[in-house]
């Protein structure tokens, strides 16, 4: 305005000032998108163990021409096992359908939120998310909520030749032992079949991975990891807070005993669930399903299935 450029020097141009505009509305906007928990890792590393970033502005959504070619013929369904991690959610939906959709990757992200009040048993909840996923999906990724794949050349494609540890040792920031197959496994749903599923006998944190890998073997099929990877443990962020979030290891006597036990009959033949709702949701623009799992426990079978 006129009163305002009379406080101005007399010889000053407005043209600097308008520079100096854009310019620090440029350095706003990058600030923002380097903040927030859009892509890429958090400042000081991959392997924060804190709480997500806070939020982008919500991006429009990627989604796949039905006769685009280059999506390729095949569908993922991403399990995702699931109990009041609500913060690491909103971090992960938005986040993953992105990552795959920039892979081109045709997707559908199931939350398997276990609504009983039993102890958390995420090998059942991975087989009631493959039994419910429907069949325009033809593999699956059993996928941990805390954990983003920041390396754009992780494969996620169909693994036709045998089960893909996308979260490999080499890789992973917390696990490292050459029979890990946790956090981040794809599988052919012709073989998650073969293998009769996971067993549902380890209800509390942990193990139920270390006795699918024996089941893998069983079944005559060689786990395959990614190679050519050189970011290391900088791969992944990891976003579980072990203070805030938790886990349950409470390991009873009968229980000490099963977890290294491979379980020859249980698996996707004998999972014990209903279904009380299913919901389609949009976070910051990226769709899911959550399916609200009621899990089913014979207590003369596993007693440790209860928080008593």
């Amino acid at each position: 305005s006129p009163p305002l450029l009379g406080l101005l020097p007399g010889r000053f141009s407005v043209f600097p000032l308008f520079f100096l505009a854009l310019l620090l509305g440029f350095a706003s906007l990058l600030w923002l998108q380097l903040s927030c928990s859009g892509e890429g890792p958090v400042p000081g590393g991959g392997q924060s163990r804190g709480a997500p970033r806070q939020p982008c502005p919500p991006q429009a959504p990627l989604l796949p021409a039905e006769d685009e070619p280059s999506w390729g013929p095949h569908r993922l369904a991403l399990l995702v096992p699931f109990r009041e991690r609500f913060e690491e959610l909103l971090a992960f939906v938005p986040y993953m359908h992105r990552f795959l959709s920039k892979k081109r990757i045709r997707h559908h992200i199931f939350i398997l939120n276990q609504v009983d009040h039993f102890r958390f048993n995420r090998a059942s909840l991975i087989n009631v998310g493959f039994l419910e996923s429907g069949n325009d999906t033809d593999y699956i990724a059993m996928h941990d909520v805390d954990l983003l794949p920041l390396n754009e050349q992780l494969d996620y494609g169909f693994p036709e030749a045998g089960p893909f540890h996308v979260a490999s040792p080499e890789l992973h920031p917390l696990y490292h032992y050459k029979t890990y197959v946790g956090g981040i496994l794809l599988l052919t749903k012709q073989h998650y079949e073969m293998c009769n599923g996971m067993s549902n006998r380890f209800w509390g944190w942990g193990r139920e991975d270390d006795e699918f890998y024996r089941r893998i073997k069983g079944a005559g099929l060689q786990v395959r990891r990614p190679s050519g990877i050189t970011t290391g443990y900088e791969t992944f962020q990891h976003l579980h807070d072990p203070a805030w979030r938790k886990r349950d290891q409470k390991r009873i006597a009968a229980q000490k005993q099963e977890q290294f036990k491979v379980d020859r009959e249980g698996g996707l033949n004998n999972v014990r669930y209903r279904i009380e709702s299913r919901t389609a949701l949009s976070v910051a623009g990226a769709p899911c399903t959550v399916l609200n799992i009621l899990l089913d426990c014979d207590t003369s079978e596993t007693p440790w299935c209860t928080f008593g």
